[in-house]
């Protein structure tokens, strides 16, 4: 699905060398690569949510004809009518919130003339981008159907005020509520007070903040690979009034791979760009055994039939479910071996 939707935004999106070409928090589709050598003189800005697929990217978009900023808030510090072209491809879009806001960020940077283009399938929420970019635009087109793939693309034909926007900012946690599994996870942690304690992939912070509650006298590290969700945190952190607690951007436990703590707890994402993945959680529980002290404690909340307990083993002596029911199971585990 990946390739294919790549290949078709390679065949229909359409620029000049000279253009500047956004793309919509899409940085790790293949097309990036693909685009950047055609823009002699122009720039290719990726608006780009992730930090982990802005570091896998250093490598092969390096170039003054490259540069990253935030997704999450492009539209508060950037100039509007800049570009020439927008991409979005709904494949890595985590769901209709972000959609919509890259909709609205397109609205606001492109140039009127200017051309979006979203390449998506109907399970990943074409069919609606298509309502809502007639909506906003005034026209779309359908370019190709291919597979179940489908490439719209819609013109700029006037501008529009901050005011006229769907949308200004990426607020995924706006309403975001302690879900079943984080909640179980909260019940079975042992926290002490001055435990140094690691929240990784932290998300709406609730984990990190909970923990920071609970140990006055030590200190909480937050980390997500999400821009929009270490704001987020930040957020958090502030109207809690908390002083026991930093937020970090990473991939995983990256950025504090050379510290060490008491406890790490982690309610680990289980999709990457729509298909299910282990990979994700089995990196954070092999960088927690690199961080833990000896007896640290790593605590895991997971749905029932995600398989990590394998990797725990072979990473940690001991492992044992300390919480659950029919749909979530909290892991813990203790001594951690070498990595």
């Amino acid at each position: 699905m990946v390739m294919l939707q790549s290949r078709l935004l390679s065949d229909f999106v359409q620029f000049n060398t000279t253009d500047q070409v956004l793309m919509l928090n899409s940085a790790a589709d293949p097309f990036v690569i693909q685009a950047r050598p055609r823009l002699t003189t122009g720039c290719l800005c990726l608006a780009e949510d992730n930090i982990a697929t802005l570091g896998a990217l250093k490598v092969h978009a390096s170039g003054s004809s490259v540069r990253a900023v935030p997704f999450h808030d492009y539209i508060l510090h950037h100039s509007p009518e800049t570009m020439d072209v927008a991409a979005m491809n709904l494949l890595y879009q985590p769901g209709n919130v972000w959609m919509f806001y890259g909709l609205s960020v397109a609205a606001f940077a492109l140039k009127v003339g200017g051309k979006l283009y979203v390449a998506g399938a109907k399970d990943r929420g074409i069919l609606t981008m298509a309502k809502r970019m007639r909506e906003l635009f005034g026209n779309v087109e359908t370019l190709t159907i291919s597979k179940g793939q489908r490439v719209l693309c819609a013109i700029k034909r006037q501008s529009f005020s901050v005011e006229q926007l769907p949308v200004t900012t990426l607020r995924i946690f706006a309403d975001s509520k302690l879900d079943e599994g984080t909640q179980l996870l909260l019940s079975a942690l042992e926290v002490r007070p001055e435990d140094h304690a690691l929240d990784i992939g932290c998300g709406a912070g609730f984990i990190g903040l909970h923990i920071a509650h609970l140990t006055p006298q030590g200190q909480v590290t937050m980390v997500d690979a999400s821009l929009a969700a270490v704001a987020a945190s930040e957020q958090a952190v502030s109207q809690a009034g908390l002083t026991n607690v930093r937020v970090l951007p990473s991939d995983g436990a990256q950025a504090v791979l050379d510290q060490r703590f008491d406890l790490v707890a982690t309610n680990p994402p289980f999709h990457q760009g729509g298909v299910q993945t282990l990979e994700i959680a089995e990196r954070f529980i092999r960088q927690s055994a690199r961080i833990l002290v000896p007896n640290g404690r790593f605590y895991l909340v997971a749905n029932r039939f995600l398989k990590y307990e394998p990797t725990l083993q072979a990473c940690f002596q001991q492992v044992r479910e300390v919480a659950g029911n029919n749909r979530y199971k909290v892991l813990y585990a203790t001594g951690p071996r070498p990595q």
